[in-house]
């Protein structure tokens, strides 16, 4: 299919490539955290209601990576290339050590279960960064359970104590989140109120928090799945498809898919190929600007 793509600035056509829209494969029930392996070259995703993660090769071959996955959402690697995998059935972060062992990261947070991490994101020094709103105890992409926590926050896990630390709780529905290009800054958008919030990270203090961009159109969708190319342009979900924005956050446009989009990747050698996980469905499109990998592997 040809690519589809609403361009909102003509810097647009320098990001995004005109190759066309292609679906690697289909017939699941809701696809999310596509995180590539560059070492490995390898695609691993979840189907959040079918309770499996999958793997695609880069010959394109798919088979089952892990199941049952607890409802596995978002995934990336840590600096080790480690697996971190946020948990909608369990309400836990957790790694995956190089024999297969799955350790639990967090799970509570004064004693009280966390909502069910959602997404997840690790900035160069090793500190941990996770969502963690409510969808996960809600149907069809949850098992349905009474919230232990009177807020939908965002966690901070490292440090020399590596402990763990609330550092934002006045979301509705924190979800996808990325760093800048160099380390200072942290994105998480708002599902509920279809923005993108910006804090500021310096010597272990978060601050800020203002809102940074909304994801405007008409079209279903809301911010989901969240990351920036190495030119530091912002890639979104949103209404339509996935949100391109400048380092400013001017929406130069959107990548259209014919499902609503939830997440996405960079992936393959030159890091240039965008893996979309979008309902049912995973396609991937070419941009001009490559990627950047989970770790340096």
């Amino acid at each position: 299919m040809t690519i589809d793509v609403e361009v909102r600035d003509p810097r647009l056509l320098e990001i995004v490539s005109d190759e066309p829209l292609r679906r690697v494969a289909t017939g699941f029930q809701f696809l999310e955290g596509p995180v590539w392996h560059p070492s490995g070259r390898h695609l691993i995703f979840s189907d959040i209601i079918a309770g499996r993660m999958s793997r695609l090769s880069a010959a394109g071959d798919l088979s089952v990576f892990r199941e049952p996955s607890h409802m596995a959402n978002g995934n990336t690697y840590d600096r080790q290339g480690r697996l971190l995998t946020c948990e909608h059935a369990t309400s836990r972060l957790v790694r995956q050590e190089p024999d297969g062992t799955v350790v639990t990261l967090a799970s509570t947070y004064e004693g009280k279960e966390l909502n069910s991490p959602n997404d997840v994101v690790v900035a160069e020094d090793g500190t941990i960064f996770f969502t963690d709103p409510v969808y996960g105890r809600l149907e069809p992409v949850g098992v349905p359970r009474d919230v232990q926590l009177p807020f939908r926050g965002v966690y901070r896990l490292g440090g020399s104590s590596n402990a763990l630390s609330l550092i934002a709780k006045d979301f509705e529905g924190p979800n996808g989140l990325c760093l800048s290009l160099d380390g200072r800054e942290l994105f998480v958008n708002d599902t509920e109120r279809m923005h993108i919030r910006r804090f500021e990270l310096a010597d272990g203090v978060v601050t800020g928090g203002d809102m940074w961009a909304e994801t405007v159109g008409d079209e279903p969708g809301a911010p989901d799945g969240m990351k920036i190319d190495s030119a530091g342009n912002l890639f979104c979900c949103g209404p339509g498809g996935v949100h391109v924005f400048d380092d400013q956050g001017l929406c130069l446009g959107v990548i259209r898919t014919p499902e609503i989009a939830a997440n996405f990747t960079w992936g393959d050698d030159d890091m240039r190929t965008l893996y979309i996980c979008a309902g049912t469905t995973l396609y991937h499109c070419r941009t001009r600007i490559p990627g950047r990998p989970a770790f340096p592997g």
